[in-house]
């Protein structure tokens, strides 16, 4: 999902320390993992994510003190950028865990084979809608509604009503004012796609983007290009020049407007348009190839704890999925979970994503 409305840095090396009280031990006849003893060593993984993971230094800290485990995170671009690298590098994989493949792009990475069998004994606190792979080579870790927001103030200033639906945003008068991300790389650009295409059906949902695009729609490569600098609503987008009022992004991006603004506003400065909405799933898993299975399990367990939970909302600007997390209070009062999301099942994306992509590419960019 997942994840959140934080600006977007260049790929980088962060190193934070993550553990978990319950490791594992690599189970070699079936090629899975199951939990083992705690480690009696100091290691190093890496976890190769997207570009929104962030957790609070608090939180990471407490579990360094615990079994010293240190974790390198490596930042690599928009999810589905961070797949393909993944994909690319399986042979020789450049991380010990993943996390961050969405329901847009699963098919993608478990058809590929990076993840090995792991499943989590804080699973059984996950409702099993977000459970999407029996096998369990990925964990659900967050959810949202990847959603088009909108710039309040510029369509009260323009005595404009917002559009409502996707079907309003290829109406002439909303002509220009549209910007989203390319879904060949971009987990909230794709999901906008499938979006339309549960909405119209895989036969005529192209002739939608015939429409959207003569009305204007504006294409960029990543989230933070769109949202940050493109979107006229957000705080960095208002500084960097932003003209777009409409932006595909999430219907958790308004507490990201509000969070630290001093005095605290009574409303965000963006809406959602929950009638546009594609909900997103994101998850976790342990890579093949690792020598390191059993700290790399302890991570995916730890991204279901309490605590991991519990920093996610105002870190990544998702809801956790585990289902006693408390959620903070700016959250549950300006973030939105659309009451009727649009939802493919994740066999029929991977089926045919490509192809979709492929023929979005041909109708919207050349």
């Amino acid at each position: 999902m997942n994840a959140e409305p934080k600006r977007r840095r260049a790929a980088v090396i962060a190193t934070v320390a993550l553990v978990t009280a319950s490791l594992a031990a690599c189970d070699s006849s079936s090629g899975g993992t199951k939990p083992a003893s705690r480690s009696r060593r100091a290691v190093t993984i890496t976890l190769m994510t997207h570009d929104f993971f962030a957790t609070s230094p608090g939180v990471l800290d407490s579990f360094t003190r615990r079994t010293g485990i240190t974790v390198k995170v490596l930042k690599s671009g928009d999810a589905g950028r961070a797949v393909n690298q993944a994909i690319l590098t399986k042979d020789h994989p450049l991380a010990d865990a993943f996390y961050g493949i969405d329901n847009t792009f699963l098919s993608r990475g478990l058809d590929a084979g990076i993840f090995v069998p792991y499943t989590s004994p804080p699973l059984s606190e996950v409702p099993a809608q977000f459970q999407l792979d029996s096998k369990h080579r990925v964990t659900p870790v967050d959810y949202g509604d990847v959603c088009v927001n909108d710039d309040l103030a510029y369509f009260q200033s323009h005595h404009l009503a917002p559009p409502r639906t996707i079907d309003d945003l290829a109406d002439p008068q909303y002509k220009n004012l549209l910007v989203m991300e390319n879904p060949a790389d971009s987990s909230p650009g794709l999901a906008f796609v499938l979006a339309t295409i549960a909405r119209f059906g895989p036969t005529h949902w192209l002739d939608y983007w015939k429409r959207l695009k003569a009305n204007g729609l504006t294409v960029v490569s990543s989230w933070d290009q769109a949202y940050s600098q493109a979107f006229s609503g957000s705080s960095a987008g208002r500084q960097a020049g932003g003209t777009k009022p409409l932006v595909v992004s999430y219907a958790s991006s308004p507490p990201a407007e509000v969070v630290g603004v001093n005095p605290p506003p009574t409303s965000a400065p963006i809406g959602t348009l929950l009638d546009t909405c594609f909900r997103q799933v994101e998850f976790a898993g342990v890579l093949r190839g690792t020598h390191h299975r059993a700290e790399a399990a302890a991570l995916v367990d730890f991204m279901l704890s309490r605590e991991f939970q519990q920093d996610m909302p105002l870190n990544m600007y998702v809801f956790p999925v585990r289902r006693d997390t408390p959620l903070p209070d700016v959250f549950v009062r300006f973030a939105q979970v659309a009451p009727h999301p649009f939802q493919l099942p994740p066999g029929e994306i991977g089926r045919n994503r490509d192809t979709w992509i492929g023929k979005w590419t041909n109708t919207v960019l050349r």
